[in-house]
């Protein structure tokens, strides 16, 4: 029969109200308490009401996470990485798909947010005025996305873009393709400005071929546009584009890489496994999603901190993989 806060009062030593104020608002009761009776409750494998607490504490311990297309393999590395740290600190995730859809998404999003007690939004396709409504209305931390006022883990698009094009560029290509995503991607007009900067830097041109959808599908379709820049090499808005992107080559008879070298972006685990194995620029996907929830922690855990502090901000690195799909141009 399972352990009951009666039964962790009587360990304790203390009235079972005590429990209930030790486990849920710890800070309320002394040291020496709480050590005893969070012993007591690990002793007995107690497990407190969430429901209960909730009526105490005001919150509902659960969170919410909102991506844009689950079927995309960059969104459940980032899914891991929410639940493992929501997981250690007693949350549940709620986990809803937009489907890439903006309209979708704003009713969606409102929905959420009156059944957890924040929201971790991966790469929001809605504009920003919605997202800041959003963020006055609950908890809210952005992956891969920033927005004035609101907390949000992103990636250096600067730093992989300047990689990806110092690689080609040392491989001799000059004139380098651009395969872009979703007009309303945030990630994709930062990347094409990192982009276009370190084509200026290394003395190359970069064209662009046009904006697709951010799947395999989009990958194929790009392809006959991405060869007619008569590029030597393209840079791809993400990995499944680019795999995409190969099959079509592939189907053409084109060589990859001897007449074209591919590029993608954010390095899911088909990257490696696709013919030739991808060239792409590592994103560290899951560890964006521990940070996420720790920055909505920082949220729930200081209510009151001042409105106008800058919100939290963590930038991670992305790093180049060289793999088999990019090698030396051809005279």
């Amino acid at each position: 029969m399972p352990a009951t806060i009666r039964d962790v009062a009587r360990l304790a030593g203390v009235s079972p109200s005590t429990v209930s104020r030790a486990l849920s608002l710890p800070d309320v009761v002394s040291a020496a308490t709480r050590n005893r009776v969070q012993q007591a409750a690990a002793q007995l494998g107690y497990q407190p009401n969430k429901a209960a607490r909730g009526l105490i504490t005001g919150r509902t311990g659960n969170i919410g996470l909102v991506v844009p297309d689950l079927a995309n393999p960059f969104f459940p590395s980032v899914v891991k990485g929410v639940q493992a740290r929501a997981r250690s600190n007693d949350l549940a995730v709620f986990l809803a798909d937009t489907d890439e859809d903006a309209t979708a998404e704003v009713g969606l999003v409102h929905a959420l947010a009156k059944q957890v007690d924040g929201l971790i939004l991966c790469s929001p396709r809605a504009g920003d005025d919605e997202l800041i409504a959003v963020a006055q209305e609950t908890n809210v931390v952005l992956v891969n996305r920033l927005v004035e006022g609101v907390p949000a883990v992103t990636f250096d698009n600067g730093g992989g873009m300047r990689q990806a094009i110092a690689h080609l560029a040392a491989l001799g290509h000059r004139r380098i393709a651009w395969v872009g995503g979703p007009a309303t991607s945030w990630s994709n007009s930062q990347r094409f400005i990192g982009l276009h900067a370190a084509a200026v830097d290394c003395g190359v041109e970069l064209v662009p071929a046009g904006q697709f959808a951010p799947t395999y599908e989009g990958g194929v379709a790009a392809a006959d546009q991405a060869v007619a820049t008569g590029a030597t090499a393209v840079v791809t808005y993400n990995d499944l584009v680019a795999i995409g992107l190969l099959a079509r080559l592939h189907a053409r008879g084109i060589d990859v890489p001897g007449e074209v070298s591919v590029l993608g972006i954010d390095d899911i685990a088909m990257a490696g496994m696709s013919r030739p194995a991808l060239t792409t620029v590592r994103l560290p996907k899951q560890k964006a999603g521990e940070l996420a929830v720790e920055l909505l922690l920082e949220l729930l855990n200081n209510p009151n901190e001042d409105p106008d502090a800058s919100p939290g901000r963590r930038v991670l690195p992305g790093e180049l993989m060289v793999r088999d799909s990019t090698g030396v141009r051809r005279a």
